[in-house]
């Protein structure tokens, strides 16, 4: 069971304020409760005197009120502010206390309302996880706060050098590439429909009449139509010609029908990057034989 991060504190005046940071029983053997007193809250630089007390966000507005006040799971010190809300304070936003501005009665913090206000949610009836304080982090844009040794522990190895677990040995480790793919957007197709004309030429046969002449000989068949008539006169015979003409129409009719869509092609890409990794040499040698043949991944000796 992790360590309960929540200190609650009660305002009353002048009367001094405990924090109470509850272990279970894996971390203290006999299940104590550690109390540690703090400044009264009328103090200006104890944080108990906090709450209760007025925020406000980056542009000088009223966001809420100071309710409760987190230890961090890896330093062990005050470090996430909750802030409650609303009509009846049911809504609770963690804010870093080391960004905040306290003036001994108000807390500014530096950003504004919408990233207060969309914060990670948290429970204010439960403990602050150690995964909630990474998320807490990364919402924020600031780096976890290093991790404070444990009272009475002294270091072994002075100054100590980085990477090192507190035993005789060191934890090597490396960078890993990892690659993956993500959508973006590439461009943007559409279809547009648009009026193109163009000549179109074809051959049509037409006819028409012409006025032909036409005379024939005086025969015993037509004897008679031919003398039926005057002998000598004059006269008009009028012949109407016909002719054909070329008539166009246009009719419209749907010949095709076109549409858009995406097909995935895939194509292969080589990546090149530089990755890290710790070497361990030994520095000194003196009185120490040493294999320097070595079994570890990185073909570092041991001593014998």
């Amino acid at each position: 069971m992790p360590i309960s991060r929540r200190i609650r504190f009660v305002a009353f005046p002048a009367i001094p304020v405990r924090f109470h940071v509850r272990l279970s029983r894996n971390d203290n053997p006999k299940g104590q409760t550690v109390t540690t007193t703090n400044r009264t809250n009328t103090g200006q630089d104890g944080p108990a005197a906090m709450i209760g007390a007025e925020v406000r966000d980056s542009d000088d507005n009223k966001f809420g009120e100071v309710a409760e006040i987190y230890l961090g799971n890896e330093t062990d010190q005050p470090e996430w502010v909750a802030v409650k809300r609303g009509l009846f304070g049911s809504h609770v936003s963690l804010v870093p206390l080391a960004k905040g501005h306290w003036d001994g009665a108000m807390l500014t913090m530096p950003f504004d309302k919408a990233t207060l206000k969309n914060a990670p949610h948290h429970d204010p009836g439960t403990d602050l996880s150690a995964a909630d304080e990474r998320e807490l982090y990364r919402y924020y844009g600031i780096a976890p706060a290093p991790r404070q040794p444990e009272a009475g522990v002294a270091d072994a190895q002075g100054d100590g050098t980085a990477g090192q677990s507190g035993d005789d040995a060191m934890t090597r480790s490396e960078e890993r590439l990892h690659v993956g793919t993500e959508q973006h957007q590439m461009g943007r197709a559409r279809l547009r429909k648009h009026i193109v004309t163009e000549n179109v030429t074809g051959t049509v046969p037409v006819s028409h009449e012409e006025a032909v002449v036409e005379r024939e000989p005086i025969t015993e068949a037509n004897r008679g139509k031919a003398t039926s008539g005057a002998d000598l006169t004059e006269g008009e015979y009028e012949v109407t010609l016909h002719e054909e003409r070329v008539v166009t129409a246009k009719e419209t009719v749907p010949v095709e029908r076109v549409r858009l869509s995406t097909e995935t092609v895939t194509d292969e890409q080589t990546v090149s990057e530089n990755v890290r990794k710790e070497q361990i040499d030994i520095d000194s040698t003196e009185g120490v034989d040493v294999d320097r043949t070595g079994s570890g991944s990185d073909g570092t000796g041991t001593t014998k």
